[in-house]
């Protein structure tokens, strides 16, 4: 396949894409965060990061294809879980208030095989428009070390950085940032 001429489509994920959702994230989690992180710290990191499949349900998780074959995904969340699967502990499915709180950019992956294509800032723009669109002004989401590059490079600034346990003891670092969306509100200028 020839990346540098491909062309990439964007859809709703559906419960039928699981399958293919998950071995990519794995290979995401595996090899992309491998420069950033020791090993320990890299497999200690499938404890706090996969698919929440309540995105799905919600239809605010994207895929990202190139000639059939998903390439990358990624969602929003209007619920108070800022990160972590169906496994992951601390999830809160509370709905958020738009008008007082940020949406959630969650679970985003892309495949290594197509990686530095553009695939993170499209699903970005999708997740900040639905989000604008649901009148949210800002989102928030938790930055893996490899992530962080990019979500700085679209906007996001830092709000905190901090660890997450995980069940082996290793914490995984990880960086809470945020970023205005959409027209003037309120929490937009928090």
């Amino acid at each position: 396949m020839n990346l540098s001429n491909s062309v990439f489509t964007h859809r709703l994920a559906r419960r039928e894409d699981i399958a293919a959702i998950e071995p990519l994230m794995t290979a995401a989690i595996r090899e992309l965060l491998r420069e950033f992180l020791p090993a320990d710290a890299v497999e200690a990191s499938f404890d706090i990061m996969g698919l929440d499949t309540q995105l799905i349900d919600d239809g605010t998780y994207y895929v990202i294809e190139c000639e059939g074959v998903i390439a990358g995904c990624g969602g929003w969340s209007r619920r108070a879980t800022l990160f972590g699967g169906n496994h992951s502990a601390g999830r809160d499915a509370a709905l958020l208030d738009p008008r007082t709180a940020p949406a959630r950019v969650r679970a985003m992956y892309t495949s290594p095989r197509f990686v530095r294509q553009g695939i993170g800032r499209l699903v970005l723009r999708l997740c900040e428009e639905a989000a604008a669109a649901e009148g949210f002004a800002r989102v928030e989401l938790a930055a893996t070390m490899a992530g962080e590059p990019l979500y700085r490079a679209c906007g996001y600034e830092d709000i905190e950085r901090f660890e997450a346990a995980t069940r082996s003891g290793v914490q995984v670092p990880l960086v809470r940032m945020g970023k205005r969306i959409g027209g003037r509100h309120p929490i937009a200028d928090r």
